[in-house]
């Protein structure tokens, strides 16, 4: 379980929205229009499904894991 994520439009951070979901029932739903209230910048923001992602920090460490070492 992660959860769904936007871009803040006045400072480009990610802000959760608040909808817990895996990534694979996210993108079988419906395309949906909502509204999150920004912590950051405190002003609600509409934003549509397609504009969003999951944040699962379990994939998400087990990606950087795979992610090949440069130095």
């Amino acid at each position: 379980m992660g959860m769904v994520m936007v871009k803040c439009p006045q400072t480009g951070h990610a802000i959760p929205t608040g909808i817990k979901t895996d990534r694979e029932s996210f993108g079988r739903r419906a395309v949906f229009f909502s509204r999150t209230r920004c912590p950051i910048c405190r002003t609600d923001h509409a934003w549509f499904a397609r504009e969003a992602w999951v944040d699962e920090p379990g994939i998400r460490t087990a990606n950087w894991r795979l992610a090949p070492e440069y130095g």
